[in-house]
């Protein structure tokens, strides 16, 4: 067995006659080490590592550090040495050699990308090196072969070397985490299907139209299908951002994407993974794009614009005033000009300064795709937020009592009743009742999905549910309500509220001074007085936004140029975290599932958010 530590990966061998993989996901499951697998896992092939860069690097510190051990005694040249001025020419030949492939492979990208924006009309960084590395080398060839001195080979190589270490640096990342996860990654590896009474597991890519599924408590649907047997009762708020479940009887259409929170379901398909509902999300433009269209030019490169015209103007200048002066001095004054001219500082000083902030916001669990995010952060002006999973926890909802006290034996009666239901509410008030339980055994129980129970416990008859269920009168209010009548007389409520992560109110009081702040969630408008409350004004609500809403949402702001940061934790907000100029994943878990995206923070920093933003716009 093998264990990759930055991968945080494990390598096993075992003998399948002896045991079963069953056995080994069980015991690494019982050390606290649970196997996550997904679609994707069965799905993606070997990614091939670009090593070019590594090799360029060797290269150039190969030639960088022999190239300096061949000028060393020249540096310390008496002009009288035998040994030197013998093998002095040879010496100067062996640098020549040695500095080509330094030149040719290790800077060719300079190369390549400088002329890539010149054709475009575009005056990177890139230039201004290639422009001086490639008057460097000629200036230390013409010197060798005319054998008027030994050239600069040493400071080309080391130029390079350089420019190739902080790009090295630059391009650090965190092979545990992943920035481009699909629905896939949210997706089992296979499903349960029901064939001639006889349940057998099959990979969800083999899944057909008109295939029976069985579905248990907690299992993902994972195509849209048509319900056969049992009730469903769905929790779909990774895909839409609903937070409360959603009940469907017999004969509707359940969607994929969705958790059957209840007793096991039947469905038959109607809807193969590639062409099911969840998979639309996915089919918009802005997936299958390599990189966003509205990339935001590098500070660096916003620079060189003006800093390379300059540079050639003087260069040219100088030149022109030279060349009536004295004409032999007017080439190496231009080549001076262009060697001494070359923003090695800048291009070093950047990718150094972004790497290490990488590194610094890593140590914090603030992890950035690339270097390029920071510079993009420094731009935005509207920062979006997701509401379920994103500003609250993913912990279960508060329930709080409201209305006339209930005794002991009240409360251990309610308890022993909504024991008998699987309800994410009804575990909830059972969580959330002190006592209890009675031991006498319920009569009479009665579940309706959507609406509530109803049972006997000793001498209590007991209705559990919503307003309706129970014929009580209510007002719109922040959360939902759990209504709570006993023999025949409604006694109170429990209100479920959404907790709300730590720091809340100050964080976006900070934010609030420097960036344009919207609420964007497909859940419902329950909560949206209490946020009105607590956020600052102009924060910007709107409710029951499905995925597609929240990308246009954010493209027509876009269009209005401004530059969003949108911030989120589930699919229903994976389009949106494409779309903006700056996406960030919330997770619980860095290592498991969270969308595409440029950025992943974990929950617990949420309150640390406007300090990241504010040490990418120190680090600019």
């Amino acid at each position: 067995s093998l264990v990759n530590f930055p991968n945080k990966t494990v390598r096993i061998n075992f003998k399948v006659q002896e045991t079963s993989l069953k056995d080994i996901v069980e015991l690494l499951t019982s050390i606290a080490y649970e196997p996550y697998i997904s679609l994707e896992d069965s799905e993606k092939s070997a990614k091939k590592v670009d090593k070019t860069l590594i090799y360029q690097l060797g290269i150039a510190a190969f030639g960088f550090g022999n190239i300096m051990l061949l000028a060393f005694p020249e540096y310390f040249e008496t002009g009288d040495d035998f040994w030197l001025n013998t093998f002095k020419p040879l010496f100067r030949w062996m640098m020549l050699i040695l500095s080509i492939p330094v030149v040719v492979y290790s800077a060719k990208d300079y190369f390549i990308t400088a002329y890539k924006g010149l054709r475009k009309k575009i005056l990177s960084v890139d230039v201004p090196i290639a422009i001086g590395i490639i008057v460097l080398f000629l200036q230390s060839a013409y010197e060798v072969f005319s054998n008027t001195g030994a050239g600069y080979f040493d400071s080309l190589t080391g130029l390079i070397f350089f420019l190739l270490v902080g790009k090295f640096f630059q391009q650090r990342t965190y092979n545990f985490l992943s920035f481009e996860r699909d629905y896939r990654s949210y997706f089992p590896i296979a499903v349960t299907k029901i064939s001639d009474g006889k349940e057998t597991s099959i990979p969800v890519q083999d899944i057909k139209m008109g295939d029976r599924l069985l579905i248990r408590n907690e299992e993902l649907i994972p195509v849209d299908a048509i319900l056969i047997r049992g009730d469903a009762l769905l929790d779909y708020s990774f895909v839409t951002g609903e937070s409360a479940p959603v009940y469907k009887a017999n004969g509707e259409k359940v969607f994929a994407g969705g958790k059957q929170t209840g007793s096991a379901i039947e469905i038959d398909v109607i809807n193969e993974v590639s062409e099911s509902y969840l998979t639309e999300l996915w089919s918009n433009d802005i997936f299958n794009k390599g990189q966003k269209e509205r990339d935001i030019k590098s500070m660096t490169d916003a620079i060189s614009k003006y800093f390379t015209i300059t540079i050639i103007s003087i260069a040219a200048i100088a030149g022109f005033y030279w060349f009536f002066v004295d004409a032999k001095m007017a080439v190496k004054v231009m080549t001076a000009v262009l060697i001494i001219a070359c923003p090695c500082a800048l291009a070093l000083s950047a990718p150094f300064a972004m790497g290490n902030m990488l590194r610094i916001f890593g140590y914090r669990k603030f992890y950035l795709k690339n270097a390029s995010v920071i510079e993009k952060i420094n731009k935005i002006d509207h920062i979006i937020f997701d509401k379920t999973g994103t500003i609250t926890t993913s912990k279960t909802s508060e329930l709080r009592y409201q209305g006339t006290p209930l005794t002991n034996q009240e409360k251990r009666a309610v308890k022993a009743l909504i024991r008998s239901s699987s309800h994410p509410l009804s575990r909830a008030l059972n969580d959330s009742i002190q006592a209890e339980s009675l031991q006498e055994s319920v009569a009479n129980y009665k579940e309706i999905p959507g609406k509530g129970i109803s049972g006997s416990v000793a001498t209590f008859d007991i209705q559990i549910g919503s307003s309706s269920f129970v014929n009580a009168d209510t007002e719109q209010s922040f959360g939902t309500k759990i209504f709570i009548k006993i023999n025949g007389k409604l006694k109170g409520n429990y209100t479920s509220k959404n907790i709300y992560r730590k720091g809340l109110e100050n964080l976006f009081k900070q934010l609030s001074k420097k960036y344009k702040l919207s609420i964007v969630s497909g859940d419902n408008e329950g909560e949206k007085a209490y946020l009105e409350r607590v956020l600052p004004k102009g924060t910007n609500f709107l409710f029951n936004q499905k995925p597609k809403d929240k990308l246009l949402y954010i493209k027509e702001l876009q269009d209005k140029n401004q530059h969003v940061m949108m911030v989120g934790d589930g699919l229903n907000d994976a389009g949106a975290l494409a779309q903006s100029d700056v996406g960030i994943a919330i997770s619980e878990n860095v290592t498991i599932f969270s969308p595409a995206c440029d950025a992943i923070m974990e929950a617990k920093l949420f309150n640390k958010f406007p300090k990241f933003l504010t040490l990418s716009h120190q680090t600019i």
